[in-house]
């Protein structure tokens, strides 16, 4: 299959990139530099890399038209860590999203997945299905929501199916360095002491490669509708950091307690993925104790 990855130098979007690749389907992406793609280096020459940005469809429009994709996944949108979450270049990402479905629909693209998120829901609810009510908020939350609720409105009137990932908490490699597993992992291997929550609050961390499989499961198969991108396996924050603490070989550094927790931090958000498993027959290819261990050593290799 000819799939079309947008965010494919992203955390999410170069893991759909390479489980793409892995499953001998043709890959394009939208890139704003061909030459600066850091997570894709080892792969960028499998992939037909078509220089624009989602905002200017002039630039890339022709060029996407004669590869002729049969399938999308959509990842791209600004996430920067500390940043994005309340910041108005989410609404640039609602408005490039909506263009971006328009410009598929109308060269014959009829397969498309979005990535959206797990706080588009009320996470008061705890355990998550798709039928759980939603509550964004952030304005990152609510403008993924209303993409949801929009894009799926007119892809139908288009005749094209949308697939909406709803992500959940993700770590792997090339994750941002700012962000907790990196971030832990790092500071552990420089023998250095991690300020921590109580973690008392629970999660569902995946590894990004069954994150990104799972998105790009969707637009393959093309399905409709809502799906949950998580693991099914909730873990206690505290749990969590220190099974990346003994993986790292320094779990006594992490200091539980010494961080207060954040504003915003519900005491159980995990969801169920069975709707993804019998639509698409994806499952998670890893524990989290493999995925954990592989991700550090990965970042032990880079330290």
């Amino acid at each position: 299959m000819r799939v079309l990855v947008t965010g494919a130098g992203g955390f999410v979007g170069s893991h759909a990139v390479r489980h793409l690749l892995e499953r001998g389907d043709e890959v394009a992406a939208i890139v704003r530099s061909p030459s600066a793609l850091p997570r894709l280096e080892d792969v960028a020459g499998q992939v037909t890399l078509v220089e624009g940005d989602l905002a200017s469809p002039g630039r890339w429009r022709k060029q996407v038209a004669a590869w002729h994709p049969e399938a999308c996944v959509h990842a791209a949108w600004y996430a920067e860590p500390g940043l994005y979450l309340q910041s108005t270049k989410s609404l640039d990402g609602l408005r490039n999203s909506l263009t971006l479905l328009e410009e598929l629909a109308g060269i014959g693209c009829t397969r498309i997945a979005m990535a959206g998120t797990c706080f588009e829901y009320d996470t008061s609810a705890g355990f998550l299905n798709e039928d759980s009510p939603v509550k964004p908020q952030t304005l990152y939350a609510a403008c993924k929501l209303a993409l949801s609720y929009v894009a799926g409105q007119r892809a139908a009137q288009l005749g094209v199916s949308l697939g909406w990932g709803r992500i959940f908490y993700v770590y792997g490699p090339y994750e941002d360095k700012r962000r907790l597993v990196p971030a832990l992992t790092l500071a552990l291997l420089r023998g250095e002491k991690f300020a921590a929550t109580s973690g008392e609050q629970v999660r569902d961390y995946m590894h990004v490669a069954d994150v990104a499989a799972g998105l790009a499961s969707l637009a393959v198969a093309g399905c409709d509708g809502v799906f949950n991108i998580c693991s099914g396996e909730p873990i206690s924050m505290a749990r969590f950091m220190l099974t990346v603490g003994e993986l790292a070989g320094r779990p006594e550094l992490i200091r539980l307690g010494e961080r207060p927790a954040a504003a915003f931090e519900p005491p159980l958000i995990s969801g169920d993925n069975r709707r993804l498993r019998e639509a698409t027959g994806w499952t998670p290819g890893r524990t989290l104790y493999d995925g954990l261990r592989a991700t550090v050593e990965w970042w032990k290799a880079r330290a």
